[in-house]
């Protein structure tokens, strides 16, 4: 099993979005801030919506947005955390 199919047989969770209650604002604090981002990637990573959104990206705008995510996946977590906590595969 490669990791992505290890990756979908685990449970996802996207628990934040169906409780969350907060302002959805960015700029008034940074617990609001951090719950916005919260909000949006989740909101985001809604299959249909990717769906309809990745196609229409450019290829530049595709590998920036690759590029961002990885390099603060690789500044913000070790290589044990990027494999438990974002690939679940370990």
């Amino acid at each position: 099993m490669n990791s992505l199919e290890n990756a979908t047989s685990q449970q996802e969770s996207h628990n934040f979005i169906h409780q969350y209650k907060g302002l959805g604002a960015f700029g008034m604090d940074r617990t609001t801030d951090e719950e916005t981002i919260m909000f949006y990637l989740q909101k985001f990573s809604e299959d249909r919506f990717m769906k309809v959104f990745v196609p229409r990206l450019k290829d530049e705008e595709l590998e920036n947005l690759y590029n961002i995510i990885n390099s603060l996946l690789k500044k913000h977590f070790s290589e044990d955390e990027y494999h438990s906590l974002f690939l679940k595969d370990r």
